[in-house]
């Protein structure tokens, strides 16, 4: 293995579950549902505005635009990097990884992201926002493929949604199922597989 792809929300950044209201948690639970909905599904795709999903989020749970705003600058602003992650995104590094990272995310989320000196471990990045295009779609997995010359069966990716491992095995990508709570034991598995 040479490339270590990972995906982003869950796996290298997450808010912390200790720090948000219960109202808070009720109000992005959708965020963790099997199936993304498709509102923000296409604010991930880059095609709604952080208006627009503001404005349905208003509308679906019947609460003030200011509210709204509020808790989309909080859900932003609360990310933070995964303890166990981070650790083990160094140690990659120092192995001589190259270090990719795949994710679904809006531009809001994304600019915010890159503010870490985290972020600069990866060699290379493809957002979705950027490519209008979302995982489990195939062109998102290529495109990364294509950009950075990877050889497929020399990359593991990481992501916390089964379905996108499951489209990255068919493009030949290796996989693995991060647990998004419980990441010390993700990470525990992933050192004894890399390093």
């Amino acid at each position: 293995m040479k490339n270590i792809i990972f995906d982003l929300g869950g796996v290298v950044f997450a808010r912390k579950r200790s720090e948000c209201t219960e109202e808070f948690a009720r109000f992005f639970a959708f965020v963790r549902w099997p199936e993304m909905p498709l509102f923000w599904e296409e604010y991930d795709r880059g095609t709604w505005t952080i208006d627009r999903v503001r404005d349905h989020l208003c509308e679906e749970n019947g609460c003030s635009r200011e509210k709204c705003e509020e808790y989309l600058r909080m859900a932003i602003d609360m990310q933070r990097p995964i303890g166990p992650t981070e650790k083990l995104l160094g140690e990659l590094k120092a192995a001589g990884y190259r270090l990719y990272v795949l994710s679904n995310m809006s531009k809001e989320f994304i600019e915010f992201l890159r503010r870490f000196p985290l972020y600069g471990l990866f060699d290379g990045e493809v957002i979705s926002c950027e490519e209008h295009v979302v995982k489990p779609e195939m062109r998102i997995y290529e495109i990364l493929l294509e950009r950075y010359g990877l050889n497929p069966r020399e990359s593991l990716f990481i992501d916390d949604r089964e379905k996108n491992i499951v489209a990255a095995e068919t493009l030949e990508i290796n996989g693995f199922l991060f647990d998004h709570t419980d990441p010390e034991k993700s990470c525990r598995e992933l050192r004894k597989r890399l390093l």
